[in-house]
């Protein structure tokens, strides 16, 4: 108990520690442009909890988004990369177009999106997906590229089926560089999201934070901003978890551990 207690109070101490230094300066300074953690979180009880609408008319839209072009970018990158990874030729054929379809900013082709999908969610999803498939694409390679030759010539002498060597053998072999690939394309997700939405469309927190902007509601606008650190560290946490129990089978250290 007295562990759970200390490991508790080592994660939180410095950031209750920023908010408390927040909190005075913001008392001290009266800015409207950067208002105390107080301000802040009354205005998001007002607009997120009083007002239930907003929850599922803004919250909820966001959130699909989000985990549905995820989710997407995915599959792809991990069916995509497994291939690439164990075919040579493949990738030597695909590489220089991978790389410089990796090195468009993915926010410059909202424009182009706009013009084939039209404004809505179809152009919101293809900016996530296009954004974070890279990472777990890219991951997936460089972990089906290195699959133990032990392990590969013992699958030949033994010839078993092609799609159980992938899902027995190369995805197990894979799967800690494709959850380090799907840990950062998470958060590049959730700033995608946020970008898809500040144009063509009045639902979802982007818009709302453009609007608060507008309107120079900045203690709303603060609170969508909160907002968007709860949901990107209660996701991360939940993948974290997820990932744990995946890859419970491997030895880990001890600093991993007692994480």
């Amino acid at each position: 108990m007295g562990g759970l207690v200390s490991k508790f109070l080592q994660r939180w101490t410095v950031f209750a520690g920023l908010v408390v230094v927040w909190q005075l300066l913001g008392w001290f300074a009266d800015d409207p442009f950067f208002p105390p953690p107080s301000k802040i979180l009354t205005a998001a009880y007002e607009w997120w909890v009083v007002e239930p609408s907003n929850f599922t008319e803004h919250i909820v839209p966001s959130v699909t988004r989000l985990l549905s072009g995820w989710a997407i970018a995915c599959v792809i990158g991990v069916s995509l990369g497994l291939l690439l990874g164990r075919s040579e030729r493949a990738m030597e054929y695909a590489g220089p177009l991978l790389v410089f379809l990796r090195s468009i900013p993915p926010p410059a082709l909202v424009p182009v999106f706009l013009l084939l999908f039209k404004a809505g969610t179809s152009m919101q999803l293809a900016t996530i997906v296009f954004g974070v498939v890279w990472p777990v694409l890219l991951n997936s390679v460089d972990g089906a590229r290195s699959v133990d030759v032990t392990k590969v010539d013992t699958s030949a002498v033994f010839q078993i089926p092609r799609w159980q060597w992938v899902l027995g053998v190369v995805l197990p072999a894979a799967s800690p560089k494709i959850f380090a690939g799907l840990r950062v394309s998470l958060s590049l997700s959730l700033v995608l999201m946020v970008i898809s939405e500040l144009v063509g469309t009045d639902n979802g927190i982007g818009s709302q934070l453009m609007q608060a902007q507008r309107e120079f509601d900045y203690t709303r606008m603060w609170a969508g901003i909160v907002l968007l650190g709860v949901l990107g560290y209660g996701l991360n946490t939940a993948l974290l978890a997820v990932e744990r129990r995946a890859l419970a089978w491997q030895p880990r250290s001890r600093d991993e551990q007692h994480a």
